[in-house]
């Protein structure tokens, strides 16, 4: 597995990139530190179990050193930069991840596994596309004013924070970043971000992308390393003013516990355990080709995933029959290979996890349609086939908990009411899907679930414009549009009498 290698400037940063990856090092005050001033940890491309590169180990120390920087560059004349100056360097950040796209997708492709296509054709425009966005979005933003009869005036002023803390998670890496990171910048924010401790190399290199872009330096600062380490040192620092993570709901608690001594901020987007409902006036054959994205993209480590499917009893047969006949047809194996489907889980340990999942389900009495054991690719790499689980009840592990990995469930129904019944029992609440020829029907459904987003006769279709986040234990807060620029701002209301 190799791809081109690039030559830098060493006065630029000290980002090398080799012919099997690349070390990633600290990106603090426009400058790469040094491996060599602290302790390390291996690379693992999932996909080979090979070492691709050195990561620095950072921690409390660390995360001080980058929290100065970043109060100083906020200080120091970002926070009062012309908003027009913000919007240029945004969309020249996006500029650059397109013209780098094929670099910055192979790395992607080695750091998680997913096949390159996907990370080549989804990742990189989606991630480019959040700096385009939002550079956009703040050139025509407005404030609110409202004169009364008192002879006053009060309108609405948004400022920026100051210095925010962001922790990444590994499924979606520099496009789930890009996410946060465009909109705090937008608002002339500073950042400490941490990418997860599995997928570091795309992060890596936004350093520098952020630089060439023309970003003052300690604008935006890196800190790789460990969540019980960075994370922690971030959550607890009392002069980060917000957190946006992205991750499982337990790691979310543990940074709400350390962020309540100082009254973070906090915008967390974490699991789901999506219902994908198919009434029986679908249009059958469609809903199997999209539930084949909703359910296996990504090695099925989405939060959006559809992973509970729920199938009207007439045409369940018909639906189980389809489904698991285009699912063996998924070709499982080298993420570099065009035709690959499902490429590599990311960890051996996540690997293990998912595989203990499939064997709790048979225990619980589920039966395998297809799947439910190691694909065979090769003697290296953490492949599993794509699996389909029917005969499970509501109250069974695989379908309430999360996998996070290639594994779906599918019951049958009846009613509307048992339906949403089924959907609304879980303590998650990100996603829904609604599969209906019925108007009246999506509408009523739609109303009743317990979801922050729920498409009818579609999947993974979103306006940037629009809110996303979850209910109940699957967020806090809205990201997106001006939702995503009032979490990143104070708003105040100035009062003038005339």
């Amino acid at each position: 597995m190799t791809f081109p290698i690039r030559i830098y400037k060493k006065e630029e940063s000290k980002v090398a990139i080799g012919t099997k990856g690349m070390d990633c090092r600290h990106f603090i005050d426009g400058e790469y530190l040094d491996l060599s001033t602290g302790s390390t940890f291996d690379n693992i491309n999932p996909a080979t179990e090979e070492v691709i590169g050195q990561v620095a180990e950072g921690g409390k120390a660390e995360v001080d050193r980058a929290v100065e920087a970043a109060k100083r560059a906020f200080h120091g004349g970002w926070k009062q930069s012309k908003l027009s100056e913000r919007a240029a360097i945004l969309r020249r950040i996006g500029d650059i991840i397109l013209q780098r796209k094929d670099e910055l997708a192979l790395l992607e492709t080695m750091d998680t596994g997913k096949p390159l296509w996907l990370s080549t054709n989804v990742d990189m425009p989606r991630s480019a596309g959040s700096y385009h966005f939002y550079a956009n979005f703040i050139s025509t933003m407005g404030t609110e004013a409202y004169p009364n009869e008192q002879g006053a005036l009060s309108f609405v002023v948004r400022r920026p924070l100051g210095v925010v803390g962001m922790i990444n998670p590994w499924n979606l890496p520099l496009l789930l970043l890009s996410a946060k990171l465009a909109p705090a910048l937008a608002m002339g924010n500073t950042v400490v971000l941490k990418p997860a401790r599995w997928t570091p190399m795309t992060a890596t290199l936004l350093g520098e992308i952020c630089k060439e872009a023309g970003l003052p330096d300690g604008v935006v600062n890196i800190v790789n390393g460990a969540g019980r380490l960075v994370g922690e040192a971030m959550s607890e620092h009392p002069d980060i003013r917000a957190i946006a993570f992205t991750g499982e709901t337990s790691t979310g608690k543990s940074i709400m516990k350390a962020g309540a001594a100082s009254l973070k901020r906090l915008s967390f987007e974490l699991g789901g355990k999506n219902p994908n409902i198919v009434f029986e006036d679908c249009d059958l054959d469609e809903v199997v080709e999209t539930s084949l994205r909703s359910s296996f993209i990504n090695q099925g480590a989405v939060c959006l995933c559809g992973s509970r499917i729920y199938v009207q009893r007439p045409i369940y047969d018909k639906f189980v029959e389809k489904f698991v006949a285009r699912t063996k047809q998924q070709i499982v194996g080298d993420p570099l290979k065009p035709d690959t489907n499902i490429g590599a889980l990311i960890s051996r340990q996540h690997y293990e996890r998912v595989l203990e999942y499939i064997e709790s389900a048979r225990e619980e009495g589920g039966i395998i349609e297809t799947g439910g054991k190691p694909a065979e690719v090769s003697n290296r790499g953490f492949y599993l086939e794509p699996t389909i689980i029917t005969g499970l009840t509501q109250e069974c592990r695989v379908t309430r908990e999360e996998v996070f990995g290639p594994v779906v469930t599918i019951q049958p129904f009846d009613t509307e009411e048992e339906v949403i019944g089924y959907a609304n029992d879980t303590h998650y609440g990100l996603s829904a899907s609604i599969w209906t020829k019925d108007s009246s029907r999506a509408f009523r459904v739609s109303h009743q679930i317990e979801a922050g987003l729920t498409w009818v006769n579609t999947w993974f279709l979103r306006d940037p414009r629009t809110p996303y986040g979850g209910e109940k234990q699957s967020g806090i807060g809205r990201q997106g549009g001006s939702f995503s620029l009032d979490f990143y701002s104070e708003v105040s209301t100035i009062c003038m009498k005339y």
